[in-house]
């Protein structure tokens, strides 16, 4: 038995490695998006399509990618979705110009759901129940881990040498992650597929609509800042470069404790897990807009931060995948896709909200997505309530007509 969990832990480890891979190359962006944006002789808010038009292609091409390439060996598309990372980052530190930098940060977004669905097919299909969602948990903690490692250190080192730094860690990072899957991923070729069919059945399903709401709204609440993390504390908070470096680290060692709680909290209550830390999102801007910029208090500040938003992807998955798991992997799938729509979208309209309102009240915007990401999750709890009491009615109907 032991055996068995260690092996499982590896594959856990390995995919978290890719995704480490992967989210250092999306969201590493976030924090020399100013370094760029002087660069270019651009405005924030245009460097900002950098991220929301990775997010977007991943939600225009995700599904659809993902059911072509279910009947793939799962190994053997987690090694070309990295590898296309790695070639992305390696062009990228050229420093092109600035419309083939975006066709660069383009590219790979389209395999990046393929890797998500296919590590999560991977954990799904060799772990029991009961440990799926803490092997997720794992999987998913490589967004954390790269929240505290690589991304505060490109941005550490960009800030030293130049923002091309930021994607040379981020092509060895990839370049690591493709060595780790080759070394733990078993050979995974697939078996059985799932007919097209019975995994579009789950759009269908009115619980399973609500969730993907949830998922964008949610999403949509925490990258409506988080995207502009890096300029919010410099000039709202009056941070320095250095200083904005180190808080993206405490964010992410936060984020990863947090991820390692929900993976737990999530094993034994989806609906109320998801809720805690979505409460984070209405929170978050009140704190914020009474902290001040003392530097010290804006450290516990920004743990408070890391620590909601940290399982954010978890719990979505999680939240999806118990309204469909009939079709777990399409399911996933489809959260990657919504969710970088959230990404993209929260990214979109907080730079609207920057050039029309300022940066200083963009974490109000926040609090506005997740009030409606709340109100989805009240209507899915309603749905589950009506279609449980119309069940209980119907069992006694037919008892009276046994009895009758």
């Amino acid at each position: 038995m032991e055996a068995r969990n260690g092996g499982l832990k590896k594959i856990a480890y390995a995919g978290c490695l890719g995704v480490i891979g992967i989210i250092s190359t999306e969201f590493g962006i976030i924090g020399v998006l100013p370094q760029v944006a002087a660069h270019y002789r651009i405005t924030i808010d245009q460097a900002g399509v950098l991220l929301s038009a990775f997010a977007l292609t991943i939600f225009l091409t995700g599904p659809f990618i993902v059911l072509f390439t279910s009947g793939i060996n799962k190994k053997k598309m987690m090694v070309a979705a990295i590898s296309l990372f790695l070639v992305s980052n390696i062009l990228s530190a050229f420093a092109p110009p600035f419309w083939l930098l975006l066709l660069l940060r383009v590219l790979p977004a389209v395999l990046q759901p393929v890797f998500f669905a296919a590590a999560m097919g991977v954990v799904i299909r060799s772990a029991g129940k009961n440990e799926q969602h803490k092997l997720m948990g794992i999987v998913i903690g490589g967004i954390a881990i790269a929240q505290v490692t690589i991304i505060p250190l490109s941005a550490y080192l960009s800030s030293l040498s130049g923002w091309q730094t930021s994607f040379m860690v981020q092509g060895v990072v990839s370049l690591i992650a493709i060595a780790g899957i080759i070394a733990f991923i078993p050979n995974m070729p697939v078996t059985e597929k799932l007919s097209y069919g019975s995994q579009l059945r789950i759009l269908k399903k009115p619980r399973f609509i609500i969730s993907v709401a949830l998922n964008v709204f949610l999403i949509s609440a925490w990258f409506s800042s988080y995207s502009y993390f890096a300029d919010y504390l410099l000039k709202a908070k009056m941070m320095t470069g250095q200083q904005v470096s180190y808080m993206l680290m405490l964010f992410g060692i936060t984020g990863v404790i947090a991820n390692w709680m929900a993976g737990r909290l999530l094993a034994k209550n989806i609906p109320i897990t998801t809720a805690f830390f979505l409460l984070g999102t209405i929170m978050l801007p009140v704190i914020l807009h009474f902290s001040g910029t003392n530097f010290y208090v804006q450290i516990a500040v920004v743990a408070f931060w890391g620590m909601m938003y940290g399982p954010a992807f978890l719990t979505t998955i999680s939240y999806m995948i118990d309204a469909a798991p009939e079709a777990p992997e399409f399911a996933n799938s489809l959260q990657a896709s919504f969710g970088n729509l959230g990404v993209s979208m929260g990214t979109a309209v907080g730079g609207w909200f920057i050039a029309s309102k300022g940066i200083v009240h963009l974490p109000w915007l926040g609090a506005g997505f997740g009030v409606i990401a709340l109100v989805m999750m009240l209507s899915r709890e309603l749905l589950d309530w009506k279609v449980a009491k119309s069940g209980k009615i119907n069992s006694n109907v037919k008892t009276i007509n046994i009895l009758g």
